[in-house]
């Protein structure tokens, strides 16, 4: 459902978030292994969360990536999502046809509006706060 942009942007932010909430920042090298995403990548993916003041860049010997804590309340998943894919999630096709919509379904048209609907509320309902907090206490993504 999602391009590999966002999902390696979201599993980054859910790091940076749990690290954050640690009072540590975190480097590209260190985000990109723990979410298994090429550094590169990692790092066009960080520079459009950073612009879009979704996460902080510090830079410098001791500098990294940090999320303030007052922020993770009210970032929610969608934000992430929408700097990273757009709406195309909510809008698009289940089969990736271009001429699918509700005058000319899929076969998948209207159970897909559903599924899309509900992950449309669940990703505007939760913050990177709530996903920090239902988190254990054991780092998720650094698999050791």
């Amino acid at each position: 459902m999602f391009s590999k942009s966002c999902e390696y942007g979201l599993r980054a932010i859910i790091f940076i978030a749990q690290q954050s909430a640690q009072d540590h920042k975190v480097s590209l090298t260190t985000i990109s292994e723990a979410v298994n995403s090429p550094q590169a990548f990692t790092a066009k993916i960080l520079q459009q969360l950073t612009r879009n003041n979704v996460v902080k860049s510090i830079k410098g010997p001791y500098g990294g990536f940090v999320i303030e804590n007052g922020k993770m309340d009210r970032i929610k998943l969608s934000d992430v999502v929408n700097i990273l894919d757009g709406d195309a999630i909510y809008t698009n096709c289940g089969l990736g046809l271009n001429k699918c919509n509700e005058k000319s379904p899929c076969p998948l048209h209207f159970k897909f509006v559903e599924v899309r609907n509900g992950l449309k509320k669940m990703l505007e309902t939760t913050t990177l706060a709530m996903v920090v907090n239902d988190m254990n206490e054991e780092l998720f993504f650094l698999k050791r």
